[in-house]
């Protein structure tokens, strides 16, 4: 799946927009130096367990969960699935998992922070591969509710 899937994924929905393969990981720092962006313009894709449900939640590559937000958004503690459940549930390898394209129907969030800016980059699929979308259009693409969930680095 991986790559594939999420170019089967845009090339039916958002033709458009274009992947682009990297030469090496498409890590935070890396990328953000790479092509000019903020670290927290990387959406990065957590797949997470809360309670007995799965959930995909895209968020800044420089927040982290806020526990205490998470429990009243969704009313218990988020724990990070092992890499191998993330993979076989999102079809995607760790380091490249998206909301595109996904091998199961997950619910994905989309943390608010990402509204303040006009582009974000998300994985594509595969750790050497990424894209630039606006972070409106990627949550409608793939159904996403906004919440707010995270804490910047600076605590806010």
């Amino acid at each position: 799946m991986g790559i594939t899937a999420v170019r089967g994924f845009l090339a039916e929905h958002a033709p458009d927009v274009t992947i682009v393969e990297l030469a090496q990981s498409s890590n935070t720092q890396w990328l953000s130096a790479e092509w000019n962006i903020a670290p927290a313009q990387i959406a990065k894709t957590l797949s997470l367990s809360v309670g007995d449900r799965n959930v995909l939640l895209v968020a800044c590559g420089d927040s982290r969960l806020d526990n205490r937000k998470v429990r009243a958004e969704w009313g218990g503690k988020a724990r990070m699935l092992a890499p191998e459940v993330a993979e076989r549930l999102t079809g995607h390898p760790v380091g490249g998992v998206c909301p595109f394209g996904l091998a199961t129907p997950l619910p994905v969030y989309c943390d608010i922070q990402l509204k303040a800016y006009d582009e974000v980059v998300p994985a594509a699929g595969s750790t050497h591969a990424a894209m630039r979308i606006n972070p409106v259009r990627m949550a409608e693409l793939v159904g996403a509710a906004w919440v707010d969930v995270c804490k910047t680095p600076d605590g806010g």
